[in-house]
């Protein structure tokens, strides 16, 4: 007897580094820009049986629309980990470590010049 349930054929192992980057990659996505002298997003994920939980941390422009921004990263870090790895996405949790306002560039840039 004979089948050709994908089961029975073989399994695939995706690494978490992978998914984490799938998903840091999803969350430049989602953003509307770096802000400038910030850091790219990164993500941290924990894969058990095909579900993923992943974390995201990301710096903003201030002001900004926080809660939407952080919103949007969370549909396109769990739509791309999904499409990409076929894993489900139970959690997303995003963490704003920093916010960059005009003042902080500033006062950043003088530094640099002293």
């Amino acid at each position: 007897m004979v089948t050709d349930l994908a089961r029975d054929r073989g399994a695939t192992k995706i690494a978490d580094r992978v998914v984490a980057k799938i998903a840091a990659q999803a969350a430049r996505e989602a953003l509307d820009a770096v802000p400038e002298g910030g850091s790219r997003p990164h993500a941290s994920v924990v894969v058990h049986r095909d579900v993923a939980r992943v974390s995201v941390s990301l710096e903003l422009d201030y002001p900004s629309d926080v809660g939407r921004q952080c919103g949007a990263v969370r549909g396109r870090v769990r739509n791309r980990v999904e499409e990409l790895a076929g894993m489900e996405v139970h959690e997303v949790a995003v963490h704003v470590e920093r916010l960059h306002s005009p003042l902080t560039r500033q006062a950043a840039h003088r530094d640099r010049l002293s």
